[in-house]
């Protein structure tokens, strides 16, 4: 079962890529996540990243996918679950992008568990990819470097 939001940004690619590579600092802009703890040095492939969400039991993510400043997927599994989040950002030109976030459920449970979190992880899409494109457009509007490792003294 896959479920998926899109949402065009007046922002640069580069600029959300940054935003959003920046896993750790989510919580500071969508509601959806409590807290995240990237658990390896940095984020590429086979780093692992600890979310904790409302309603969600805290889940260890790995990275099994990246293409700087395009796109990373992560997973996640349990007893007959896989979970794959992925999530993309492509330019539109003009200094303007859009970003795909993606939620794909399989396994024995994974159409049950598809089915009982479907609205939870509708609106949790639809607030990651909200709070991604205030975030990315304010710092856009203000010049100013949050969410890049490169700004953090």
């Amino acid at each position: 079962m896959e479920q998926q939001t899109s949402v065009d940004v007046d922002a640069p690619a580069a600029r959300v890529w940054a935003v959003l590579r920046d896993v750790e600092r989510w919580p500071e802009w969508t509601s959806s996540f409590r807290s995240v703890t990237l658990l390896d040095p940095a984020l590429g492939e086979g780093a692992r990243v600890r979310a904790d969400q409302p309603r969600i039991p805290t889940t260890v993510w790995t990275v099994t996918h990246l293409a700087e400043g395009r796109e990373f997927t992560w997973e996640a599994s349990g007893p007959g679950l896989r979970t794959v989040g992925r999530h993309v950002v492509e330019s539109t030109g003009d200094g303007r992008c859009r970003v795909t976030l993606s939620i794909t459920q399989s396994g024995w449970a994974g159409a049950l568990v598809g089915r009982a979190y479907r609205s939870l992880t509708d609106r949790y899409l639809a607030t990651e990819a909200a709070g991604l494109k205030a975030q990315a457009e304010a710092v856009a509007q203000t010049g100013e470097e949050t969410g890049d490792e490169t700004s953090r003294p």
